[in-house]
């Protein structure tokens, strides 16, 4: 119980992203609650890093695993992921309220702006951290160039797939390979055959519901999310240009504005940045026509959706991480996912600045909230809370 009360500070207190995480998780669960070593700590931050899905919810729930076991783990994830989801799914609720009276554009002017400035400095953050060397960097504006051309959800997942293949190849050298014959062999094929099946039955569902359905559009909402937790690496950045392309451009479930709105809101909670999805899912049944408690059951589908996959990849990866990460080829695919993702979170910056047209107000915005992020310390909430702030006085 002691570390689930740590869990629920911890859930309330932690703003900044992942890199703020691991910092906090650093110093009250490794420095001050000895939980787990530091080392511990670093090697299950870096197995996040490797998989799919959210980051920090992952590494939260590898040190519960190591403290209690599955039911601890399981528990960790909810206390963490459920309040901001909660908040979220209620702000869509009140969101579709407010704007029914017609002040949300007003209200709002500032921080739509304000929002595409934080992908612009995600952007940028994530090139420098990522883009070391000319493969990376052609990588990156591979991708970029082909998502704004292919315009397709599709197109995300055979991206990765190339990014991952093509730096493997490249950084591998061949006495390294030579390991990975032994270390497949300590993998035990019954847990992979249970993930996998896992995978391909609810990545099908979506495609089995008849679209006549009523049920149809929810079903094929979790297949949405789940999907994309399957693909998203990099954390709660590489979540908005896989989010906004296919929820915004493609499928037309909620508009730019209420995507922006919702990312921006997002940016002013603590938690886990996956809890944006909350909002997205209650906006696009709402948008549909399914009241107010098919808002409550797409707030739901999305956070379950979403998360599902990066929760039973570390719960099956974590026994046997110590073979897997000695797998020098799996190590060296993720530079090559991590340069294709900032090529999709260009690609959603152009998306999102296109309607600014010739507002040369948002383009200012969007600058100076680049320009404060970059260049001082301060911190997306504040950021977030003066540009509501700024909309009710202006």
């Amino acid at each position: 119980m002691l570390f689930l009360r740590d869990t629920l500070v911890f859930t309330f207190t932690t703003f900044g992203g992942p890199q703020a995480h691991i910092a906090i998780l650093l110093r009250e669960f490794v420095e001050k609650r000895r939980y787990i070593t530091e080392a511990e700590l670093m090697e299950l931050n870096a197995l996040a890093q490797m998989l799919p899905g959210p980051g920090s919810t992952q590494t939260l729930i590898g040190v519960a695993w190591k403290v209690g076991g599955l039911k601890l783990a399981i528990a960790t994830f909810l206390v963490w992921v459920l309040p901001s989801a909660i908040i979220m799914g209620a702000a869509a609720i009140g969101y579709q309220t407010f704007a029914a009276r017609g002040r949300v554009e007003e209200v709002l002017r500032f921080l739509q702006p304000a929002a595409v400035g934080i992908v612009a400095y995600a952007t940028v953050v994530f090139a420098q951290k990522f883009l070391k060397t000319k493969v990376h960097t052609w990588l990156a504006i591979s991708s970029l160039i082909a998502t704004l051309i292919l315009r397709n959800p599709y197109a995300f997942p055979l991206l990765i797939l190339l990014g991952g293949i093509i730096s493997s190849a490249l950084e591998t050298q061949p006495a390294e390979d030579a390991l990975r014959t032994k270390l497949y062999a300590n993998v035990n094929p019954n847990k992979v055959g249970y993930f996998l099946g896992i995978l391909l039955f609810f990545a099908a569902l979506g495609a089995l519901i008849n679209r006549t359905s009523p049920f149809s559009l929810p079903v094929r909402l979790f297949e949405n999310f789940y999907r994309n937790g399957i693909l998203i690496f990099g954390g709660g950045q590489v979540l908005v240009p896989l989010m906004y392309t296919e929820f915004v451009e493609l499928k037309h479930y909620l508009t730019e504005a209420e995507f922006l709105s919702g990312y921006a809101l997002q940016q002013g909670l603590p938690g886990p940045t996956f809890a944006f999805t909350s909002f997205l899912g209650a906006i696009s049944l709402g948008n549909n026509g399914y009241g107010l408690w098919g808002q409550i059951l797409g707030s739901v589908v999305a956070v379950v959706g979403i998360n599902l996959p990066g929760l039973i990849l570390i719960l099956f990866i974590v026994p046997f991480w110590e073979d897997l990460r000695k797998i020098t080829r799996i190590r060296n695919s993720l530079s090559g996912i991590n340069a294709v993702s900032v090529g999709f979170m260009a690609t959603a910056f152009i998306s999102l600045m296109r309607p600014f047209g010739t507002n040369w107000m948002a383009y200012g915005v969007m600058a100076g909230a680049f320009l404060l992020l970059y260049f001082t310390k301060i911190k997306t909430p504040i950021l977030i809370i003066l540009g509501i702030v700024l909309g009710l006085l202006f």
